[in-house]
């Protein structure tokens, strides 16, 4: 068996040696070289001690020492020996490991190359970002045909040659990408239309980016992708605005039934869009519906106007609904007020024509194709063209043309240059206007003013009456101003400032003002200055008021004053317009001394008169007495019981007696007449019988005309039974009126009284067969003591008719008098049925 190594603590022999030498070898071969050495020291001391058997603490002798230091040699040489051989071991390893290193660059240089032409391909293009944020690196190359650009700065700048969404959308998964580490796939479409699959992924160190061509299955794959990806934002869009919409818009099924609507639909049937869908409110009335879907059945699209009632209101909605087979799309646009608007537009335009209509102004608008489209009936009278050419829409330069060979525009010298001139109002901004002289002296202000949306509006103004009428009023001030300066009246126009505007030589001579003072712009204080000496007491102060006042209600006024150098003015403070004053004087010291010598004059009048009526009625009172006497005392005489008369004394009493009655008829009258002049005759009204009153003016007469032999006729049959009337003045009346035509009727002749009710009143008509009056005699017939013959048999006082048209006129009615040669006269008195008031008769 061998033997135990005391060094290693083991089995000894030449197998444990072998091993321990090996396993000494390796681990020198792997320790540093003070380690060998040491290693190779305590060999040599082991190898000293087995030779010599002795421990080591023992006591040394000379051979020992020598033994000793022959070990150390040995050691030495040992430590040398391993390592040498530990270098040899180390140069082999680090051989095989260039070796393996080589081995492993040629792998790696392999798979790089391999790599770089994997990255280097046609259909890819990858774009790589370090992790320090540096400079991105790009490798590899897309198709030409993909409109990707090769160069670097052009490529990173994706907007450049990528459509703005699908650049838009790399922009953002890049940011991503390198800041948050997200991953993405994205498709994104050139601007050639070539698609591009994207892919993005991060590592540890880098963030790279695949740009890579797709197959055809892949490209029309990721086409239909990309096409359903703006499909539903198309179609999120779409339904985004329709929401915002403020008109209502639904969605139906194939069945007709509600599957979404929008806001405005919600609210116009007041409720939320899911509640207005899951109860299935309808906007639309049901029988609007109804011809909707049989309106689908053989047209898609329906389009009209629906009134509905929206939140009590009742609203017009343009419907547009489109159907297919899958269902229907429908929208509603409120139009009521468009509606209101349209009309209302429309009123207006007819309003504007009829008021165009009626002006004398001609007006003609012409469109922006130079075609007319309105005129007005003072265009067409102005020009005289057929309404039909007119109504045709003719161009503006055909109208020209007709108005030049019409000979009713002046020839010019370069007719198409003067017309192309007019008509380049149609490419003007500002208006333009033009001054037309006519053929037949007629001048036309033209005013061309262009329109905001193209054509022109022509406004034809006749001046010529204008023109004439300022060339007229010219004249006109010049003769006013001649006449005011040679007027007699003084003339003083002030302005509202009260300085003179205006004066005639007149004013300063009436004044006696200087003409230097008169002369420029001078003001009515220091007018007032120079006149208060003038006259006594002077009007100035308020002359100064009525042209520097502010009277609220400006009053004209008159007025008289006298001048100290004994000339009397007559003033009137008129005003005018603009708060102008006019001021006239006139001198009329002539008229005052006249109107002087009439007052006393008039005075002296009114004395007489008041004494000639004191007279008459004096006189008529002392006349009556007597009379009355006279008349009682012949009737006394007349009667049986006096005493016997003989035929010649019974005929004086007779005529006596008819003398005196007659006497007291006219004194009576004059008495009449002298109590209605003096406005004291008062009037007994009472309801008066018609038929018995005019009998009773018959009985009064009968005598005369027995005598005379005239006929008088009575025709009642249409007089009314009664009116109101003072019966005594209506039988007086009567008897004037058969008188008179008593006196004049020729003997065994005819006279007639006829009464008949006219309306509220009733007519008394007497009418005699007698010879009429001559138009002189009846200017005259209403004057007192006018005593007319004119074939009658009595010649009396005159004062007949005269009493019959005072009492009638204060009874309210009139007086008529129809009269002629050889056709006899008729009066006719008319009073009122029921008179509402009393006035006094005329003279």
């Amino acid at each position: 068996m061998p033997g135990l190594n005391p060094l290693s603590g083991g089995i000894s022999g030449p197998q444990a040696r072998r091993k321990r030498r090996d396993r000494l070898s390796a681990r020198l071969v792997r320790a540093p070289l003070p380690a060998v050495a040491l290693a190779a020291t305590a060999i040599g001391a082991a190898a000293a001690e087995h030779e010599i058997g002795l421990p080591l603490g023992g006591s040394l002798s000379v051979g020992t020492l020598e033994v000793i230091q022959l070990a150390s040699f040995a050691g030495v040489m040992g430590a040398a020996l391993l390592s040498a051989i530990w270098l040899i071991r180390q140069r082999a390893r680090i051989s095989a490991e260039n070796i393996d290193l080589r081995t492993r660059i040629a792998e790696l240089s392999g798979a790089l190359s391999r790599s770089e032409a994997l990255l280097n391909l046609r259909d890819q293009r990858i774009v790589v970002w370090p992790g320090d944020g540096g400079r991105p690196s790009v490798v590899g190359e897309l198709p030409i045909d993909s409109g990707a650009p090769r160069e670097r700065s052009t490529f990173l700048a994706f907007g450049r040659w990528l459509m703005p969404k699908s650049a838009s959308a790399l922009d953002r998964a890049a940011e991503a990408l390198r800041d948050r580490g997200e991953g993405f796939d994205l498709v994104a479409e050139t601007r050639a239309g070539i698609l591009l699959e994207v892919q993005g992924r991060k590592s540890a160190l880098h963030a790279v980016i695949r740009f890579s061509s797709l197959s055809a299955a892949q490209a029309e794959h990721a086409r239909l992708k990309l096409a359903h990806e703006r499909l539903k934002d198309d179609h999120a869009n779409l339904l985004g605005l329709v929401n915002a919409l403020d008109m209502p818009f639904w969605l139906r099924d194939e069945e007709g039934r509600l599957k979404w609507v929008n806001a405005a639909y919600a609210r116009a049937v007041e409720a939320d869009p899911e509640q207005a869908v899951r109860e299935i409110r309808e906007l639309l009335p049901t029988p609007v519906r109804t011809a909707l879907q049989e309106h689908h059945r053989h047209d898609g699209v329906y389009r009209d106007s629906v009134s509905t009632v929206v939140g009590g209101d009742r609203c017009v909605y343009t419907v547009t609904d489109f159907a297919t087979g899958k269902g229907s799309a429908g929208i509603a646009v409120d139009t009521s007020e468009a509606d209101a608007l349209k009309r209302e537009f429309e009123r207006t335009v007819r309003s504007h024509a009829d008021t165009l209509d009626q002006l004398t102004t001609a007006v003609a608008i012409f469109d922006e194709h130079q075609k007319l489209k309105f005129f007005n009936q003072a265009f067409q009278k102005l020009w005289d063209l057929e309404p039909g050419f007119l109504d045709g829409g003719p161009e503006n330069a055909l109208v020209l043309d007709r108005l030049r060979s019409d000979g009713k525009l002046a020839e010019q010298p370069e007719w198409r240059r003067w017309k192309e001139q007019l008509l380049s109002a149609y490419r003007a901004v500002e208006p333009e206007e033009h001054w037309w002289h006519l053929p037949d002296g007629r001048t036309i202000r033209v005013i061309a003013n262009p329109q905001p949306k193209g054509g022109v509006t022509w406004v034809f103004e006749n001046l010529t009456e204008k023109f004439d009428l300022e060339s007229r009023y010219n004249a006109v001030v010049q003769v006013q101003s001649e006449t005011l300066d040679n007027l007699a009246e003084g003339v003083a126009v002030f302005g509202p400032d009260g300085r003179l505007r205006l004066s005639n030589p007149a004013f300063r001579r009436l004044w006696e003002l200087p003409e230097k003072l008169i002369d420029g712009d001078v003001h009515i204080s220091l007018l007032k200055a120079a006149c208060d000496a003038v006259a006594n007491p002077s009007p100035w102060s308020d002359f100064v008021a009525a042209a520097t006042g502010f009277d609220d209600e400006r009053r004209d006024s008159h007025g008289r004053t006298e001048l100290v150098n004994g000339t009397n003015l007559s003033y009137a403070i008129i005003h005018l317009p603009n708060g102008q004053v006019m001021m006239t004087f006139v001198d009329v010291t002539d008229s005052v001394n006249v109107e002087r010598a009439l007052k006393e004059k008039n005075e002296a009048l009114e004395k007489a008169d008041k004494l000639k009526n004191d007279f008459v009625q004096h006189v008529s009172y002392e006349l009556r007495s007597p009379l009355t006497n006279i008349i009682g005392f012949t009737e006394l005489l007349a009667l049986e019981t006096t005493g016997p008369l003989g035929k010649r004394q019974r005929e004086y009493v007779d005529h006596i007696g008819s003398s005196s009655s007659l006497l007291l008829t006219v004194v009576n009258d004059i008495l009449d007449l002298a109590t209605v002049d003096a406005g004291i005759m008062e009037l007994e009204f009472a309801e008066v019988p018609i038929r018995p009153t005019v009998e009773a003016a018959a009985d009064l007469v009968s005598d005369r005309l027995r005598e005379h032999g005239i006929t008088l006729d009575l025709d009642l049959d249409a007089a009314p039974a009664a009116f109101h009337a003072d019966e005594n003045r209506i039988r007086q009346i009567l008897y004037n009126l058969l008188s008179n035509a008593a006196n004049y009727a020729p003997e065994g002749g005819r006279v007639s009284l006829t009464v008949t009710e006219a309306g509220e009143a009733v007519a008394f008509r007497v009418h005699d067969n007698g010879p009429g009056m001559s138009p002189e005699m009846l200017q005259t017939i209403f004057r007192r003591f006018e005593p007319r013959s004119n074939g009658g048999r009595r010649r009396g006082a005159g004062l007949g008719l005269s009493i019959v048209k005072s009492f009638v006129e204060l009874h309210g009615g009139t007086v008529e008098i129809d009269t002629g040669e050889g056709r006899g006269t008729a009066v006719t008195c008319r009073f009122p049925l029921a008179p509402t008031g009393v006035r006094e008769a005329a003279e």
